[in-house]
């Protein structure tokens, strides 16, 4: 081979090189981010498949809840239940809360009112008060028309909206006195 054809085959060597680096880098960069990674909810093949840790249900009564009949609010979840004397949950079901929340911690129910306007202007009945937070009175209620709006996050207000039919059990659940425990 001839020292011109040498270095010919050199550049068009070198060419080659730069042109499957050039390739090799697109190709990485294209990668899908899952590529490799199992399907969502699809089990890894190399990950023991041991005992699993339950999933909590959400409905489930909260530990570390009391005793004894009481309704019990869960910050967190949004959710309510009614439980008896036996600890047994004759009821559970979600609510709106309002924009200030009680502390966690055990209440009794202090006052009952069947119809008013609540503080943010919504005709309310089957007021259930039990707290007071930031100078807010808190309580569970429904609105009468069974709506179960956002409130303004601008106005404190301390109504925990919940459904009609679930606002008529709290009430006739939740006497003057009865305990209300709100967990975390």
């Amino acid at each position: 081979m001839s020292r011109s054809s040498s270095g010919i085959v050199a550049g068009l060597t070198a060419a080659a090189l730069a042109a499957v680096g050039f390739l090799a880098y697109q190709a990485s960069a294209n990668v899908p981010d899952t590529l490799g990674k199992p399907a969502p909810g699809a089990s890894p093949s190399h990950v023991a498949k041991g005992p699993q840790r339950p999933r909590r249900d959400p409905a489930a009564l909260p530990a570390h809840s009391g005793q004894g009949a009481r309704v019990v609010y869960a910050l967190k979840g949004d959710r309510v239940w009614l439980v008896d004397d036996g600890d047994k949950v004759a009821r559970t079901f979600t609510v709106r809360p309002s924009t200030v929340d009680p502390e966690p911690g055990s209440y009794a129910v202090t006052s009952r009112t069947d119809r008013i306007t609540g503080s943010d202007g919504v005709p309310i009945e089957h007021v259930v008060l039990f707290a007071k937070n930031e100078g807010v009175v808190i309580g569970f209620s429904s609105a009468q028309d069974g709506s179960m709006a956002s409130p303004d996050p601008s106005k404190k207000t301390g109504g925990v909206r919940a459904r009609l039919a679930d606002g008529t059990a709290l009430w006739n659940f939740a006497t003057l006195g009865s305990k209300v425990v709100v967990v975390p």
